[in-house]
């Protein structure tokens, strides 16, 4: 089709270093540790999802781990893929709030560094106060909130029960949900021919979420500021 020819004729750009690129991450593993690669890929979604890195791919890599199934290029079987990911991405939750139960306000107040924001605390703890317990399931598709969220709900004295609850729900819809996508999407030949494409609309969708809450938090500002003032319009003289 000419749309199939247009599109690898674009010159897209790089998603960033190559250890954001979870397409060349995953090549890489399979080279070097073969049907052990998944182990890898695991452990990656830990560690964004439970050690405070939110740089790290997540919905791109689930959505990509799950087209390379489909495709035979990770020969893994999809069950035994979506019990390790479910898995990973329930531990880190689990580890996140572990360190904001154990330091709490000591992570409010670090100071920013090149991995760590202040302001990503301030947004995470806001999300937590507006959506409470649902909190840890929307940020699962949130980038950097995701990562803070459990540390909030630790820091915050959430009860272990529900935070369980929670945490296992947005595993599941996440770590499953998005790497069966990938491998749905991954049969037809479109996507698996543009997969630069594909991986750059999952990102575009996942910071979907947080353009919306921009907006409405910007509704939400001038609704408190109340109707602006005409300057054109006479003012009533004051007694």
């Amino acid at each position: 089709m000419i749309a199939d020819h247009v599109l690898a004729a674009l010159p897209l750009p790089a998603l960033g270093p190559d250890w954001l690129d979870p397409e060349y991450l995953i090549n890489s593993f399979i080279d070097r540790f073969g049907v052990w690669a998944l182990v890898a890929i695991c452990a990656i979604v830990l560690i964004e999802t439970g050690l405070l890195f939110p740089f790290l791919p997540g919905d791109s890599l689930l959505f990509t781990v799950g087209l390379f199934i489909g495709t035979g290029a990770l020969d893994v079987p999809l069950w035994v893929a979506l019990v390790a990911l479910f898995t990973a991405a329930f531990v880190g939750d689990q580890i996140g709030y572990a360190i904001g139960n154990a330091v709490g306000p000591r992570i409010f107040k670090r100071p920013d560094s090149r991995f760590f924001k202040k302001e990503y605390i301030d947004k995470t703890h806001a999300f937590f106060e507006k959506y409470g317990g649902r909190a840890i399931i929307l940020a699962r598709f949130v980038p950097f909130v995701r990562t803070y969220i459990p540390v909030a709900a630790g820091v915050g004295k959430m009860p272990y029960g529900h935070f369980i609850k929670f945490n296992a729900i947005g595993a599941l819809l996440w770590a499953v949900g998005v790497t069966l996508l990938g491998y749905w999407l991954g049969s037809y030949a479109f996507v698996r021919d543009n997969i630069e494409v594909a991986l750059v609309l999952i990102v575009a969708v996942s910071l979907l979420p947080m353009v919306l809450e921009w907006f409405n938090h910007r509704r939400e500002r001038r609704q408190e500021a109340g109707p602006d003032v005409d300057p054109a319009q006479p003012q009533a003289p004051q007694a």
